[in-house]
């Protein structure tokens, strides 16, 4: 049996740090689009979930499509199952896409889908990358950069901004060098009738404690597999960072 993914891009316009980010100009093309095109060759069906009728606007704008969902929502997870139900057909998995990282690559896409199978075994799913020796300590220790310990199965078995695992006996400026630590990549696989599960929850002791909504899927007992990327996203959380973006795409072409 085929399975079928549908992708979802929430994207708000308010933002504390960069409002109306989604619709930042990257080289002649909407950030919001650029995300939309990376992605949508590798999916069955790619929609934008906006609380924001300029967004909306601007997606359909340059073909894509775009559904309005509610200004009330906690988090990405909640808007795209407003989505998935607004958007309906019968998809086996949806995939909630970051709409900050315009040079999202379509391998990570297929590696978080090849993590589901027509039996069901696998429930929900994410993306983490090793991170290297070139990183440097400072990286590991940014908090800002959540960490995740894998279990031999491959599934999550804690995320945490403090470095995890602590290597006794090992002075820290060896860790990368000695150890093997996992920065997670916050993109998500959901089948839907989980996504439905999880998506009302209560928020749980660890999640508040960390401030990291994955913690509340693991405390409710709901296995999370992941899948390793060796690819650096680019990711757009301030002004700053989109124009480091606009250089990097000058080196591209």
């Amino acid at each position: 049996m085929n399975m079928k993914f549908l992708g979802i891009i929430p994207a708000r316009y308010a933002s504390t740090r960069f409002p109306g980010k989604p619709l930042a100009d990257i080289g002649g093309k909407l950030m919001i689009q650029r995300v939309y095109e990376q992605v949508a060759p590798c999916l069955d069906d790619v929609w934008v979930a906006t609380d924001d009728e300029r967004i909306l606007k601007a997606v359909e704008s340059f073909g894509g499509k775009a559904v309005m969902t509610s200004d009330q929502h906690r988090s990405g997870t909640d808007r795209c199952l407003e989505a998935s139900r607004k958007i309906g057909g019968n998809y086996d998995v949806i995939i909630n896409i970051q709409g900050d990282e315009p040079f999202i690559q379509a391998e990570q896409i297929d590696a978080l889908k090849a993590c589901f199978d027509a039996a069901g075994k696998t429930r929900l799913a994410t993306l983490v990358k090793p991170f290297t020796v070139q990183d440097g300590l400072n990286a590991l220790q940014n908090s800002n950069s959540p960490k995740v310990v894998l279990n031999l199965k491959g599934e999550a078995m804690y995320f945490s901004r403090s470095v995890v695992p602590y290597l006794r006996g090992i002075p820290q400026e060896k860790w990368l060098e000695k150890g093997k630590f996992y920065k997670h990549i916050g993109i998500y696989a959901y089948r839907r009738e989980t996504l439905a599960e999880i998506a009302v929850l209560p928020q749980s002791p660890m999640e508040l404690a960390e401030s990291l909504e994955q913690l509340r899927w693991l405390e409710n007992g709901y296995p999370i597999q992941t899948a390793i990327t060796h690819i650096e996203n680019l990711a757009v959380d301030t002004p700053e960072d989109l124009e480091k973006i606009k250089e990097y795409l000058k080196t591209r072409f």
